[in-house]
């Protein structure tokens, strides 16, 4: 594992918990990045009290009453830029990121998912597995482009659907599995040789793969 440690923003919407895993897998060593901003677009967001609870260095950038979504976009980038993270890893964020400010950190931006995508992209993914009978749903790490949730994908865990399961205990079973994964993929990802090909990203040697610096 690399000696460097990569700056990462991490941008949320609400508690949080993921950035919470993240920031819990970088202070046990596991994942070879550190916070340098927590960012969210709710002023109210559970996850900054904590952050600030922390010390790490908050922005709220709120984009009710922001105007378009290019201006907001434009603020939250400035912030990202002025914090000198490499990577973003949105964690819960309920904004979907325009083709311009996708474009503006090529490949740098992680989302986690609770479903195996391709599959319930969006919102309420839990309920609609359940309403559509699925036996297996899970959770899915994948780069961002400029699509809902339809970037390569990085790394994905299964969770079995319990025949008593509602969309709540369901949830929980798979934001388990989330706290695991997005540490996991991340860290493969700053520290490994890696590619894309079509919608998956592949691990390993190859004349194309990117690695960390």
């Amino acid at each position: 594992m690399t000696s460097r440690t990569t700056p990462i923003a991490v941008l949320i919407s609400g508690r949080g918990s993921n950035f919470e895993a993240l920031y819990g897998a970088i202070r046990e060593g596991r994942l070879p990045a550190r916070i340098v901003l927590v960012l969210s677009n709710v002023a109210t967001a559970a996850g900054i009290e904590h952050a600030r609870s922390l010390g790490l260095h908050t922005a709220v950038v709120p984009s009710r009453g922001a105007g378009s979504r290019a201006a907001h976009e434009v603020r939250v980038r400035e912030e990202i830029e002025r914090a000198g993270a490499e990577w973003i890893c949105l964690a819960g964020y309920l904004r979907l990121l325009s083709a311009d400010f996708v474009a503006a950190f090529p490949n740098r931006i992680l989302n986690i998912h609770p479903s195996l995508l391709p599959s319930f992209p969006g919102l309420d993914v839990q309920q609609a597995a359940l309403d559509h009978g699925v036996r297996i749903s899970g959770c899915t790490v994948h780069l961002v482009d400029a699509g809902l949730d339809s970037g390569p994908i990085v790394g994905q865990r299964a969770v079995e659907v319990r025949s008593g399961d509602d969309a709540a205990s369901l949830g929980r079973r798979i934001l388990q599995q989330e706290h695991e994964l997005y540490a996991d993929a991340l860290g493969r990802l700053l520290t490994q040789a890696w590619r894309i090909e079509g919608r998956r990203v592949l691990f390993g040697p190859a004349a194309n793969a990117r690695k960390a610096d």
